[in-house]
């Protein structure tokens, strides 16, 4: 845990600036960016549309003054077409590895062979990151739209076990290198409407367009580092930081992103995987546009290796890591925070779930101490939050103290032990040996949907996760010894008694009502 504290500083001293690292000589078609110049394998670049590489001002954006059947942006979304022509749009036709260098400060990287390309194994691009710097205030700064798709989108199917290795969107970040991608979106544009019968709404409609991320891809993408893994790819995104609309692998690198909405997104719906098996990813969301997750997947989330630092939105019920078909930490050291805690459905590694009574703010430090009064852990999140989740080899059965600066903490605790190897811990169960049933009214419960029309007034922050149940809920019982992992509100998931002492055993552990000892824990 000091390893991946001392990551989390050398990320933040990378989010403030330096200067790029001497691009290298690197196998692949050399791309070299420059407002004055492009250049391709050191020839200028050409307008031809029939070439590998050429390039147009012809990005896609959403464009201001438009009627509401135009798509469904709000003036903050729009832009005048004198700002869209600004942009040089670097267009890569061909299959391939294409290695980046230079600056572009009005510009994008678009990647496009063709229609049919989603069927054809052999339409794959590798974009390799060598030292570049790339900023588009329209759209997403580099965008993946037909390249070959290794996965199938579809529900019955679907799977958190995916392989991606075949993917047609490849990243890899060269070793020795700072690369920034400073990005924009674009809200839904209309392919083909229907309106109502008075012709004053659309009531359904196909899209044409919808790039929520500075880095995006409509294919399945795998980013990786290189042979060092030491190169750094940093990306700051006025919307989402990264996404891609079926799975997303990342196995190396070190990633760092600041999103005003989710950091990371997979979307489509009850089939989306994100993969990580290595590399560092540090993640804070700004919380712009008012919410956001770290890790948002709309299918499963998979932590097999690497590191992950994850922040969640500070004013609103979002989550470090999210996922609607559950979580699964098989290795890997993780840590993330938000005000709101998504399912632990599976996986390997140990992990604790630190659920506070009060909302914490930012920049202060937690600190974990073994029985020996050793730290075996540090935990500095920037952002507000309620819930703290980490995982690691470092979490060991035993006691430990758990720390805010120089104040010790108290907490109730249920430890679920091997539920997230699908077992119910001892004590745990009905005298049958069942599982216990939940609350009448509670069998369906599922963390609700974002609605991207809600609105919250500024500055407000949520009191779910610490203030009064909703009426229905105010006199419920909750089942004896309910394990965490399930996105319930602080203090109503554990009825152990208040301890200073925080009992780790493998598997899952939770610790609710998190607060000074001088303070009094209710239950």
């Amino acid at each position: 845990m000091k390893k991946i504290l001392a990551c989390v500083l050398v990320m933040v001293l990378m989010f403030t600036g330096c200067s790029l690292v001497n691009e290298q000589k690197i196998e692949g078609t050399q791309i070299k960016l420059s407002d004055k110049k492009i250049t391709v394998d050191g020839k200028a670049v050409t307008n031809d549309t029939t070439q590998a590489v050429y390039t147009a001002n012809d990005i896609v954006f959403y464009l201001a003054g438009q009627d509401f059947t135009y798509g469904e942006g709000t003036k903050e979304d729009e832009h005048e077409q004198a700002e869209a022509d600004a942009h040089t749009v670097v267009h890569i036709t061909k299959p391939g590895r294409y290695v980046l260098s230079g600056e572009l400060s009005k510009g994008q990287i678009a990647v496009d062979l063709g229609e049919d390309a989603e069927e054809n194994p052999e339409a794959v691009v590798t974009l390799i990151l060598n030292g570049v710097d790339i900023t588009c205030s329209v759209a997403p700064a580099v965008i993946f739209y037909n390249v070959y798709e290794c996965g199938v989108a579809d529900e019955e199917t679907a799977t958190k076990d995916v392989d991606t290795s075949k993917a047609g969107a490849n990243v890899i970040v060269a070793d020795g290198t700072e690369n920034n991608i400073n990005g924009s979106y674009v809200a839904k544009i209309y392919k083909s409407i229907e309106l109502n019968e008075d012709g004053t709404e659309v009531v359904d409609s196909k899209k044409l367009h919808k790039y929520d991320a500075a880095f995006y891809s409509k294919k399945t993408m795998n980013i990786d580092g290189g042979e060092k893994g030491d190169g750094v790819l940093n990306i700051k995104a006025e919307n989402e930081g990264l996404d891609s609309e079926l799975h997303l692998t990342v196995n190396g690198g070190n990633i760092n992103i600041t999103s005003g909405n989710d950091g990371i997104n997979t979307n489509e719906d009850n089939v989306s995987v994100t993969t990580v098996n290595g590399g560092i990813l540090n993640i804070i969301c700004n919380g712009s546009t008012g919410e956001g997750d770290g890790i948002d997947s709309n299918g499963w989330l998979v932590i097999n290796g690497g590191t992950v630092i994850s922040q969640a939105c500070a004013t609103s019920g979002d989550a470090g890591i999210d996922s609607d078909l559950g979580i699964y930490i098989n290795g890997g050291s993780v840590i993330a925070s938000g005000n709101m805690l998504d399912r632990i459905a599976g996986g390997e590694q140990t992990y604790a779930v630190f659920n506070f009574a009060s909302r914490q703010v930012g920049d202060s430090t937690y600190t974990l101490k073994d029985a020996e009064n050793k730290v075996v852990g540090e935990y500095a999140p920037t952002n507000d939050f309620t819930y703290l989740l980490v995982a690691g080899d470092e979490l060991v059965a035993g006691d430990y103290t758990f720390w805010q600066g120089d104040t010790q903490l108290s907490a109730s605790s249920a430890n679920m032990g091997d539920m997230n190897k699908g077992e119910i811990p001892e004590g745990q169960t009905n005298a049958d040996g069942t599982p216990p049933e939940l609350p009448e009214g509670m069998e369906n419960m599922q963390r609700p949907q974002k609605d991207e029309n809600m609105t919250r007034p500024e500055g407000e922050v949520p009191q779910m996760p610490n203030g009064e149940l909703p009426e229905d809920m105010e006199n419920m019982t909750p089942p004896n010894n309910m394990g965490g992992g399930m996105g319930m509100m602080g203090g109503f998931m554990a009825n152990g008694e208040t301890s200073t002492t925080f009992t780790i055993v493998d598997g899952g552990n939770q610790f609710s009502n998190v607060s000074p000892i001088a303070t009094t824990v209710t239950e």
